[in-house]
C-alpha cells in the first residue's frame, strides 16, 4: 500500500501500474529469500498464496485511496495519517496479546484384528517402509518408528519416543488403558521438516517454537468380528498468522502422518 501511495504521491496511476508495484516485489522477495539460503523452496510456496493476497489488497487500497483521495493540498495530510496508523496498528496487536488457538486432528481407520494385537503395534511399531507420497519426499517430516522405554514401561511414568525423519518426539505416557486408551504429552519435538534448498543444509528461524504439538493418544475400540477401531489423534498450536490459513497446511500434513502410520499398524496387526 505504501509503494503505491509513494508512486502516486505526485500524480494519479492507473490500476494495473498499481497492482504490478504492489505484486512484483514480493514475488522477488520469495525468490531471493531462497537464493540467499534464508528460506525454503516449500516453505515459500506454502507462503506465497497469502502474501500475494496480502500484496494485492494493499495494492488496491494505495490505488483507491490515491484515486479518491489525493488532492494538492490534502496528499501530505493524508499520507501522514496513514503512516501513523502503522505504529498505532502495532500497538494494539500487542495489547491484545493474541495467543494462538489449539487444533486437534483425528483420523481413523478399522482393523481386521482384536484390539490386543492391535494395541501391541501401537505402542512400539518397527520401522515404516519409505514414503512414497512426494509431500514426505519433498522434506516434511515423517515418522520411521516408536520405541517406549524407563521405568514403568507398562504405566504412566514411560516415555516413548516416535522417532521422525527429522529426530524423535519425546512423548512421556499421560494415561495407559491397556487395550483401549493410550495417552502421552510431548515434551520436545524435532524440526517439521528439512527445507528443500538448492544448497546443502538451511535451519531456518520458524522451523523451532511455531509448529507445536502438545498432546496426542491411540484410541482403540472394539468391533463385532474381531475387528478393531484404531483412532489416533493430536492436539496442537500453531503461532504463526494467520492461525486459520496456515492450520489448513498442519491439519493435512498431520492427517498424511496419522495414515502413515496408522496403515502402517493395521499392516501388522493383520499380518500378525
Amino acid at each position: 500500500m505504501f509503494s503505491v501511495l509513494l508512486y502516486s504521491y505526485h500524480e494519479p496511476r492507473e490500476w494495473f501500474d498499481c497492482m504490478g508495484l504492489a505484486l512484483v516485489p514480493v514475488g522477488l522477495v520469495g525468490v531471493t529469500l531462497v537464493l540467499i539460503a534464508v528460506q525454503g523452496i516449500i516453505c515459500v510456496l506454502m507462503a506465497a498464496p497469502f502474501a500475494l493476497a496480502l500484496a494485492a489488497l494493499g495494492g488496491a487500497l494505495g490505488y483507491a485511496i490515491q484515486a479518491r483521495h489525493w488532492r494538492p493540498k490534502q496528499t501530505p495530510a493524508m499520507f501522514s495519517i496513514l503512516i501513523l496508523l502503522v505504529p498505532a496498528w502495532f500497538g494494539a496487536e500487542r495489547a491484545a496479546a493474541l495467543r494462538p488457538p489449539v487444533y486437534e486432528v483425528r483420523t481413523a481407520i478399522e482393523v481386521n484384528a482384536p484390539t490386543k494385537k492391535v494395541w501391541n503395534e501401537a505402542v512400539a511399531f518397527a520401522d515404516i517402509p519409505p514414503p512414497k507420497e512426494l509431500l514426505f519426499r519433498s522434506g516434511v517430516a515423517y515418522p520411521i518408528r516408536s520405541e517406549i522405554t524407563g521405568h514403568g514401561v507398562g504405566a504412566v511414568g514411560a516415555v516413548r519416543q516416535c522417532i521422525f525423519s527429522t529426530g524423535p518426539f519425546v512423548e512421556p505416557i499421560e494415561v495407559w488403558d491397556e487395550p483401549h486408551l493410550l495417552k502421552f504429552g510431548v515434551t520436545a519435538s524435532p524440526a517439521p521438516l528439512n527445507e528443500l534448498t538448492p544448497y546443502g543444509h538451511i535451519d531456518a528461524p520458524h522451523l523451532h517454537g511455531y509448529f507445536v504439538s502438545e498432546e496426542g493418544q491411540f484410541l482403540l475400540t472394539a468391533l463385532p468380528g474381531g475387528r478393531t477401531r484404531l483412532e489416533g489423534a493430536t492436539w496442537y498450536h500453531n503461532a504463526m498468522w494467520p492461525a486459520t490459513y496456515w492450520h489448513w497446511w498442519s491439519d493435512y500434513i498431520i492427517r498424511k502422518i496419522h495414515s502413515r502410520v496408522l496403515e502402517h499398524i493395521r499392516a501388522q496387526a493383520e499380518s500378525r
